[in-house]
């Protein structure tokens, strides 16, 4: 049975422990580090509360409960709901939505093209707006059995309602394949080494390749926390979460470094803790996180419902 609350949970706690010092700098961060849920700050809302990063995935989530497949039209309406009425949110107000990702929206709203085709193109267009959302992607492609040819076709679609261009998808299906590798069991070394042994060039130009050299050739444990960026860049943002991974030992650890790292912490932390939550459980997960975290009954509700369409029968991708 697939259980998404790990990594969904997981993944929450990471965002909510980030909002409040989201665009700190490194600096402020390792003079001050954060270790406990704290209000206010960047955006001024409550402890506990999440940004767009959650808001999108549990709008996925949704789509995909509502659909039992992956309907890219659907979960585009669903992120024009959280944009327009709120929906999603903690605290009935829109946090954190990126530029490209709204422009992408506005763009499929206006009916402009079919969702999959709206995601920006350019090379300055490759924020981690779809690096964020791609969880609930990985845990249906899992449950369903998907080849890795089927995870690719998939996370190409769903990446591409917001963020089209190669760099992003590339990051999307590293992702999505890492936390697919946890799921069937493997160590992190286990997950990391399958990763690496993709075939990136059946899916990816050379160029695209070369931006995650760093991540498929060589082995992101031993670079130096200087050599870590935690800019909003989808290539930087993943080179962060399993840099940090590799050099922490638990979940709550992961989710320290995750924050201090400063900068976009909320998305950092976010993707961190989806992928520690799968390694390390929803029980490793500090107590005082989980009861600090705004909604967390709802939070749950809609686990179990999407827990339902994970563990029922595939159907027919849209």
């Amino acid at each position: 049975m697939v259980d998404s609350k790990n990594g969904i949970v997981g993944f929450i706690i990471g965002d909510a422990l980030g909002v409040p010092v989201e665009f700190n700098t490194r600096a402020e961060r390792m003079n001050n580090p954060i270790t406990e849920m704290i209000g206010y700050g960047t955006h001024s809302v409550p402890k506990g509360c999440w940004s767009d990063d959650t808001a999108m995935v549990l709008a996925t989530m949704d789509a995909i409960t509502e659909q039992n497949d992956i309907n890219c039209s659907k979960i585009a309406d669903n992120y024009l709901a959280w944009i327009s009425e709120a929906k999603y949110t903690a605290t009935d107000r829109v946090i954190g939505i990126g530029r490209g990702t709204l422009k992408a929206l506005n763009k499929y709203e206006a009916h402009e093209d079919e969702a999959e085709k709206c995601g920006g193109t350019a090379f300055y267009e490759n924020g981690n707006g779809s690096l964020m959302r791609i969880l609930p992607v990985a845990y249906y492609c899992y449950a369903k059995g998907k080849s890795e040819e089927e995870v690719y076709s998939i996370v190409e679609k769903v990446s591409s309602i917001t963020h089209r261009h190669e760099i992003s998808i590339m990051g999307c299906f590293i992702y999505s394949e890492f936390a697919i590798n946890l799921l069937e069991g493997k160590d992190l070394v286990g997950a990391y080494e399958a990763v690496q042994k993709i075939d990136y060039k059946k899916y990816f130009s050379p160029d695209t390749i070369k931006e995650y050299i760093r991540v498929i050739r060589k082995n992101i444990k031993f670079l130096k926390l200087d050599d870590i960026s935690s800019s909003g860049y989808v290539v930087d943002t993943l080179e962060a979460v399993l840099w940090i991974l590799f050099n922490t030992t638990d979940f709550n650890q992961a989710l320290i470094g995750a924050i201090n790292l400063g900068d976009d912490t909320d998305t950092i932390g976010a993707c961190t803790g989806g992928l520690a939550g799968i390694y390390y459980g929803i029980d490793s997960i500090k107590e005082s996180w989980k009861k600090d975290l705004m909604h967390y009954k709802y939070l749950e509700s809609m686990c179990d419902r999407f827990n339902k369409v994970l563990n029922t029968e595939s159907t027919k991708e849209k």
